[in-house]
């Protein structure tokens, strides 16, 4: 994608009244190499994005959230922490594309790509695995629905998925690797040793951890992960095992599914928590959860998606 070098627009004015200093400006950088905020004092500060010009002497055209390529863009770095690889940017700016400008068309692609983000292997390999990972750890956050943060989501999704691009040679070895890493780490933590002690038995272990996920396990399964983590219950390489195992099990991925699909318009469309302002509570998400599971799951119908992209909230962003 070809974008110019955002030109920043900003008028100081009043800035001697009283004396008063002018604000300093800052740049804010969530992610070394991937975009960054610009703030002047504390108002978030716009950038004027230009398309270059194809001919000497023409007037570059702004480019908007509205644009296929930006917007696709946009989606690599708001789900998957990364620029687009050119193959993936030119499929999913096809689908857009190939609505030939025809609004209805547009939309329904839209949505249909940006949902894709999320139901991407490389998203629920990574960013689902980690917020099911925490529920299995400890659970729900407490007075919250919801397993995470997302300070801390972020930050951890990244590490799963540093340098993975599916379909790139090697993908699936290097996910798998940074998975394996990612969970005996987390197993060693302090947080985690203190919530499952040295002295638990196995089956401390697996209770304790299957009743965070919601008793997901089934009676042969539970039997199973006791078995594994029974030689040496302290080991940390057996914990993760058990760990990953219900992290990974399919009654937890579907019970937790739409409550993660909800979380992440939050987290990826608005770059905020649920409760954070200007909702200050849950109220919002689970609302959405609610409209999601009475249309069991269709995101289209629920227009769900479609109302965070569309959200003057999301587009203020850009």
């Amino acid at each position: 994608m070809r974008i110019a070098i955002a030109v920043l627009v900003i008028t100081l004015s009043g800035l001697s009244v009283f004396a008063q200093a002018p604000p300093t400006l800052r740049i804010e950088t969530e992610v070394p190499n991937l975009p960054s905020e610009l703030f002047y004092g504390d108002v978030r500060v716009k950038p004027l994005r230009l398309r270059p010009c194809a001919t000497p002497g023409c007037t570059p055209v702004p480019i908007t959230i509205n644009d296929s390529d930006f917007f696709v863009h946009q989606h690599y770095v708001d789900f998957l922490s990364r620029l687009a690889d050119p193959p993936g940017l030119s499929f999913w700016k096809g689908e857009i594309d190939s609505c030939a400008g025809n609004p209805t068309c547009v939309e329904i692609k839209r949505i249909n790509v940006s949902a894709a983000f999320f139901l991407s292997i490389e998203f629920q390999e990574t960013g689902f695995l980690v917020y099911r990972i925490r529920k299995a750890a400890f659970g729900n956050l407490p007075g919250s629905p919801v397993p995470v943060v997302r300070e801390t989501f972020m930050p951890e999704t990244r590490t799963i998925g540093f340098g993975v691009v599916v379909n790139q040679q090697g993908w699936e070895a290097l996910l798998e690797a940074n998975k394996q890493a990612f969970v005996l780490g987390f197993v060693q933590r302090p947080d985690f040793q203190t919530a499952y002690p040295a002295n638990m038995t196995a089956a401390q272990f697996v209770d304790q951890m299957d009743t965070n996920a919601g008793l997901v396990l089934s009676s042969s399964e539970r039997s199973t992960l006791i078995g594994q983590l029974s030689p040496s219950p302290a080991s940390a390489a057996l914990r993760a095992g058990v760990l990953r195992a219900i992290a990974e099990n399919s009654n937890l991925q579907q019970r937790e599914f739409n409550k993660a699909f909800v979380l992440m318009q939050y987290y990826s469309y608005l770059g905020r928590n649920p409760n954070a302002m200007p909702d200050n509570n849950f109220a919002g998400w689970q609302f959405w959860l609610n409209k999601l599971n009475e249309h069991n799951g269709n995101f289209v119908t629920a227009e769900m998606v479609k109302a965070f992209i569309v959200s003057g909230e999301y587009n203020a962003r850009f």
